[in-house]
């Protein structure tokens, strides 16, 4: 009588407690911001003013445009780096140096923002690097690369080898070898990496408020900005867009990982 389909009515009433936990204030924000009313914790009714309010504000319209350029920039790099750093740590287990290779790459993992940031700031004070996109991009691959090499060596670990050895016996070089069996096995984990990447970047606050500069505002810098002098209701239509942005990107990315892996077991047996 206490279970439903082999599942608790407690296991039930928790998991729903936690997906309400996580997801009912931003459906409650989602809601507010087609508030009418300018005071945010009052409902005056259904409408779009304050999307209209937001896609004529140039600055936050800017700022929005730089974060999605530093975050698609940066987790590219990221992922192109931390595919790279995941294949040399899973295919060569004996090089010299690797136990430093590793707990330097991973450190980003366990590393205090506000220690990633100071440091990042005094490199680029001490190179006389002018603040600005490329500084924050530099900062945001360093952040995120090592969530990508994570996925991946994930992913590598439970290939089995003797494809790409049964490649290089019927002719194929390691290097052809790896790009033709492989990469498409690993590809989905490369898509999740750099889906990941983008959303830390787009995310991060500390990082980037270290590392920027005049005109390099991004978004969540705008946004924390704004929110000190109080919350206008055009934070939560900004808010819901984001929302909305990051569930195309899953979407997107879940339907691309899950072609490539479909053409990754076609591929296989050959």
């Amino acid at each position: 009588m206490g279970k439903l389909k082999g599942v608790s009515r407690f296991n039930i009433a928790s998991l729903a407690l936690g997906f309400a936990f996580l997801y009912l204030p931003i459906l409650i924000l989602v809601i507010y911001s087609f508030n009418a009313s300018r005071l945010v914790t009052v409902w005056g009714g259904w409408s779009l003013r304050w999307y209209h309010e937001f896609f004529n504000d140039d600055a936050m319209i800017g700022a929005a445009w730089m974060s999605l350029r530093v975050a698609a920039t940066s987790a590219t790099i990221a992922t192109l780096l931390g595919a790279l750093a995941a294949v040399a740590l899973s295919r060569g287990e004996s090089f010299r140096g690797r136990t430093l290779f590793s707990g330097m790459l991973y450190a980003p993992l366990v590393m205090p923002e506000v220690i990633t940031g100071l440091s990042l700031l005094l490199l680029f004070v001490g190179l006389n690097a002018g603040r600005g996109f490329w500084t924050v991009t530099i900062a945001h691959t360093t952040l995120t690369m090592c969530f990508v090499a994570v996925v991946v060596q994930s992913r590598l670990t439970s290939i089995d080898r003797s494809l790409e050895e049964a490649a290089m016996d019927l002719g194929c070089d390691p290097a052809r070898a790896f790009l033709l069996v492989t990469l498409p096995l690993i590809l989905p984990a490369i898509v999740a990496g750099w889906m990941l990447a983008f959303t830390l970047s787009l995310d991060d606050l500390v990082i980037a408020s270290f590392t920027t500069g005049p005109g390099s505002e991004t978004l969540p810098i705008r946004i924390y900005s704004e929110v000190r002098l109080g919350v206008k209701p055009e934070i939560n239509a900004i808010c819901t867009l984001v929302v909305a942005g990051i569930a195309a990107v899953i979407v997107i990315a879940s339907l691309a990982s899950k072609l490539s892996s479909r053409q990754g077991e076609s591929a296989a047996p050959l």
